[in-house]
C-alpha cells in the first residue's frame, strides 16, 4: 500500500509517454511530403498540386525530368540563364552538357544538394 502514489507517477509518466509518442507519430504522417528543404513546398505555395507533376496516379513516383522542362524551359534555355555563375555553369557541364537530369541537384521532398560538389570543391553552387 505504501507504494500506491508511486505507482499512480509511474502510471502516469507512461501515458505522458506514450501519449507524446502517438501524437508526435501523427504529425509526422499529417507532414508526410511538405518538408521545409524541399522544392515541393515551394511549389505547393505557388499553387502547384502533387498532381501538375506526378499527375493523378495512387502511388506517386519519382517526377522525369522532361516533366520539369514542361514549365522551366529546355535545358539550352536554363543553361543561358546561369551562364555568368562563376567558376562555371552549373546547368553545362562537360560531363553532361546541358544534359544532366534536374533531379540530380534539385529535389521536390527533402533538401536540394550541389551534385557537382563531391568531386569539385570549387563549386560551391547554391542549389535550390
Amino acid at each position: 500500500m505504501k507504494n500506491r502514489p508511486l505507482q499512480r507517477l509511474f502510471s502516469a509518466s507512461i501515458a505522458l509517454f506514450l501519449g507524446v509518442a502517438l501524437a508526435s507519430a501523427v504529425q509526422a504522417a499529417n507532414t508526410a511530403g511538405t518538408n521545409d528543404e524541399g522544392l515541393g513546398r515551394l511549389h505547393a505555395t505557388r499553387g502547384v498540386q502533387c498532381a501538375g507533376c506526378h499527375g493523378n496516379v495512387k502511388k506517386p513516383q519519382a517526377v522525369p525530368m522532361e516533366q520539369c522542362l514542361t514549365c522551366h524551359g529546355d535545358t539550352k534555355a536554363l543553361a543561358a540563364k546561369t551562364a555568368s555563375v562563376k567558376p562555371t555553369n552549373p546547368h553545362e557541364s562537360r560531363h553532361y552538357g546541358t544534359e544532366a537530369d534536374c533531379n540530380l541537384c534539385h529535389h521536390q521532398h527533402r533538401k536540394s544538394e550541389n551534385f557537382c560538389l563531391d568531386c569539385h570543391p570549387r563549386f560551391d553552387f547554391k542549389v535550390k
